[in-house]
């Protein structure tokens, strides 16, 4: 079994049978985006208690399969374990979002970063750079995944677009204090 399928069954777990297997069976048959529905409706549903880093987890996998933005009010609505964790997830509703600008990296300069998750420990950022559409708002794809210093000044890493996952690997894996 590879990472992403131990991933996607371990968070399949979260559910209890027989939903853990319809949102297994979902992975299998290559519908991913509709098994991250049915497990986010089968969190809230069930009221299954998960940390912030299983909701962490939830939202990079929507994240890469495009369902993010359709499936973050249900995932910030799951009820959390109380547990403290070493991410979170920064994302709200688009009307809570706060958007940076200005960066001075040639590739972030004309885009607008939107915090996404936040490590607790050591306070690095992975926020997704967009860029700012004519309608006034941001692009529903990100250009880029940046990990930055809490106060949003400095970019640390800037990963392509499409690498949600490494993204978060590494902002979990270059944390000072973990």
């Amino acid at each position: 079994m590879d990472d992403n399928t131990a991933l996607w069954y371990r968070i399949a777990d979260l559910l209890p049978p027989p939903a853990s297997r319809e949102v297994k069976d979902c992975w299998e048959i290559g519908e991913q985006e509709c098994g991250l529905g049915l497990l986010v409706e089968g969190l809230l549903a069930r009221q299954v208690p998960i940390g912030g880093a299983g909701r962490v987890q939830i939202s990079v996998l929507a994240e890469k399969w495009g369902e993010r933005e359709r499936l973050t009010p249900g995932i910030v609505r799951c009820l959390g374990d109380g547990a403290p964790a070493g991410v979170r997830l920064l994302d709200g509703d688009g009307d809570e979002v706060e958007v940076v600008t200005g960066w001075s990296e040639p590739e972030l300069a004309d885009l607008v970063l939107v915090p996404w998750i936040g490590c607790t420990r050591c306070g690095q950022v992975l926020p997704r750079a967009h860029a700012w559409e004519p309608w006034d708002d941001f692009s529903y794809l990100a250009e880029h995944y940046v990990i930055s210093t809490s106060s949003h000044d400095t970019a640390l890493r800037i990963f392509p677009s499409g690498s949600a996952g490494e993204a978060f690997a590494e902002l979990l894996h270059s944390c000072p204090k973990a």
